[in-house]
């Protein structure tokens, strides 16, 4: 096991915010959408360099449970269904870390990609259209 372990774990349910607390006082809060945008699943990450899938419109996702994972990761679900992610210790603790580089590159790729935090309401676009007169 490398990588600092949690002392505690806490699921804020109303900021949908975890809140890891590390031994000498040191504490991490990452928000849901954070979390979920850099989820170790196969979904995200893909299978191999390259693979990754730019994760969109999840400005508004919740975390709405976490499950311990033997003595070594937890297993987070959100409310958009995705549940396939096993966050490690060591994993979670390179989240906390580096929280602020991984969120501005993140922001970047959205940028590059011209897509969005935000979730799309419908797939229908509605224009406003004039007839000729």
């Amino acid at each position: 096991m490398s990588g600092p372990v949690p002392t505690g774990i806490k699921l804020h349910s109303g900021s949908s915010v975890l809140e890891l607390d590390y031994a000498g006082g040191k504490a991490c809060r990452l928000e849901a959408e954070f979390l979920r945008v850099h989820s170790p699943s196969a979904e995200v990450r893909g299978h191999g360099r390259g693979q990754e899938v730019l994760q969109t419109g999840k400005r508004k996702v919740r975390l709405t449970a976490v499950e311990p994972v033997g003595n070594y990761a937890v297993k987070l679900t959100f409310d958009d269904g995705h549940d396939s992610g096993i966050y490690s210790w060591e994993y979670l603790h390179e989240l906390c870390s580096r929280k602020d580089e991984l969120w501005r590159e993140y922001l970047e790729r959205l940028r590059e990609a011209r897509a969005s935090r935000d979730p799309k309401e419908s797939g229908v676009q509605v224009l406003k259209f004039r007839p000729p007169e």
